[in-house]
């Protein structure tokens, strides 16, 4: 008894170090991406072959030779390569946690879900893999950042039911908010996505001006390439290959997904707030609120201050951030609202 109690323990506190960990590699992706480091190495997982970083003269020369087309910038090859180290770690701790659970799925540990997490931090990888090789085709660098989003969330609901402290019952006011949530992540992950698209071409200071666009930009929106999944092949997709009008509507097109997910997510958290007798979910309303709240100041003042790599990197940080308040707030909802079955 008291050794599966001492490995539940264990294997909690290894899906907190994992969580902590994804929001980094989150963090440094976006770093990554935002310095124009994505193909600071052209290889993958090796950069110019070496496990680290061509730095000395010697090694630069060898390396460009090798990569004839590529110029070594270590800066930037560092950016990418440091990411790699943590988002490889990452991978270690999901391998050690569907390991664990496996092992004590007859103690009742959750499996499935450590199994679908380790499946796809596995395919997040081939993304990374597919970012460098396919030179930043933006549906592939969106479909890497919405991979790292989707391992943290599943990390952080893992950590959710390991935790399986709050007592479920029904509470009638607050039960038909339980679809409502789940609405709501199905609207943050578009918003999400959207946002990952904005990065991935480039768009994100197509518009500089608020509440509305610089000119007569009703009239330059452009649809017919802007969302394209497949675009005609390219020697390379960094720093875009659209253009202004298709990046110009790209960005409106986020930025009315963001008017729209700020007021559901607004009028979803102050609705639970005010039916709510339950304090613990009044308390998620309200960090989500702040979340949302830290998210709105920072998209704009991406706009105002032209997209500082602080406050750039801060917003993709604070939408992971709002997205598992939003997780929470929806798991609380669903566990203090089941119903309870007697006999």
């Amino acid at each position: 008894m008291r050794q599966n109690q001492q490995t539940n323990h264990a294997m909690r506190r290894l899906v907190l170090l994992s969580i902590l960990l994804a929001i980094v590699v989150i963090g440094l992706g976006a770093f990554t991406r935002l310095t124009h480091a994505g193909l600071g190495c052209p290889d993958w997982p090796t950069c110019y072959g070496l496990l680290d970083v061509p730095q000395t003269s010697s090694q630069i020369s060898i390396a460009e030779q090798a990569f004839p087309g590529s110029s070594v910038e270590p800066a930037k090859a560092w950016n990418e390569m440091i990411h790699r180290y943590f988002a490889g770690s990452l991978g270690l701790f999901i391998l050690a946690i569907a390991i664990i659970a496996i092992k004590r799925r007859k103690q009742g540990s959750p499996v499935v879900l450590p199994v679908i997490i380790l499946g796809l931090v596995i395919f997040q990888a081939a993304l990374g893999m597919w970012t460098v090789t396919m030179k930043l085709m933006p549906i592939v660098v969106m479909g890497h950042l919405l991979g790292g989003f989707t391992t943290l969330c599943l990390l952080f609901l893992l950590h959710l039911r390991l935790k399986s402290d709050l007592a479920s019952g029904t509470n009638a006011s607050v039960k038909k908010y339980r679809n409502f949530a789940l609405l709501g992540i199905v609207i943050l992950t578009m918003q999400i996505a959207l946002g990952g698209w904005t990065s991935s071409n480039y768009a994100a200071l197509s518009c500089v001006e608020l509440p509305i666009c610089q000119g007569d930009w009703l009239n330059q929106l452009s649809f017919e390439q802007s969302f394209n999944p497949i675009p005609e092949p390219k020697a390379s997709y960094e720093f875009g290959h659209l253009s202004h009008d298709e990046r110009l509507t790209i960005h409106i097109v986020h930025r009315f997904g963001a008017m729209i997910t700020t007021l559901y997510l607004l009028w979803l958290a102050l609705r639970v707030f005010r039916k709510t007798p339950n304090q613990t979910i009044k308390k998620s309303s309200l960090i989500m609120l702040v979340m949302l709240a830290t998210q709105v100041s920072l998209g704009i003042s991406n706009v105002w201050l032209n997209l500082p790599l602080n406050i750039a990197v801060a917003h993709n940080l604070v939408a992971a951030f709002l997205m598992l308040s939003l997780i929470s707030l929806t798991y609380k909802l669903r566990k203090n609202t089941e119903d309870v079955h007697y006999g």
